[in-house]
């Protein structure tokens, strides 16, 4: 989730330096033969806690998915979410089925901007996220499938995002807040099939 990268960019004849304190890497990889519906994807480990206004050097947050198969069994609007809050992991892993999961989520298109809303909680914590990303710094992502067919149309690519995480322990029945965080520098992805039975 979080990757320190080295090197240089070169973009129009402009060389861009990239060094790990100063940059926020990503990786990952999708298997299978076919992309999820809904794709819902947001990750930063650009984060500044509101309650130290310090920025965490040792934390990252991961959502993404949609609809995940097992067994080759569709599973709708299902996400995993992970929060690593400076050396403790917070894991809203749905298929650790002892840790009842429960997510909510949704996605605004407005004339300049997208939003995204997830709600995730588990039996020791919640999360709660919302992310921003301007429209005109977002690619709207040709993906084509193995197969060769092209099902997202409009899927939103950005890595300008800016937002919240609310951070919970569940302590005695109630919800105590861990921290406010302000986010930036987000990954952020989504967009849905025309038609959810084509997946």
């Amino acid at each position: 989730m979080k990757s320190a990268y080295t090197g240089t960019i070169t973009f129009n004849g402009k060389k861009y330096s990239v060094t790990p304190e100063k940059c926020y890497g990503y990786a990952d990889k999708n298997w299978g033969r076919d992309f999820t519906t809904p794709w819902v994807w947001l990750s930063s480990n650009c984060l500044m806690s509101k309650r130290t206004r310090k920025q965490l050097t040792n934390s990252v947050f991961d959502i993404g998915s949609g609809r995940p198969k097992i067994y080759f069994v569709p599973l709708d609007r299902r996400l995993l979410g992970v929060f690593y809050y400076e050396g403790k992991e917070y894991d809203f892993n749905f298929s650790h089925l002892h840790l009842m999961v429960k997510t909510e989520f949704s996605f605004e298109e407005h004339e300049g901007e997208v939003v995204w809303h997830v709600r995730q909680e588990n039996i020791h914590a919640v999360m709660e996220t919302e992310v921003h990303c301007l429209k005109k710094d977002m690619l709207l992502i040709n993906y084509e499938a193995p197969d060769g067919s092209r099902r997202h149309k409009r899927l939103w690519n950005g890595g300008n995002g800016w937002g919240q995480v609310k951070l919970y322990d569940k302590k005695n029945g109630q919800l105590e807040l861990v921290d406010e965080i302000e986010a930036t520098h987000i990954g952020c992805e989504y967009g849905e099939y025309d038609h959810v039975e084509a997946y």
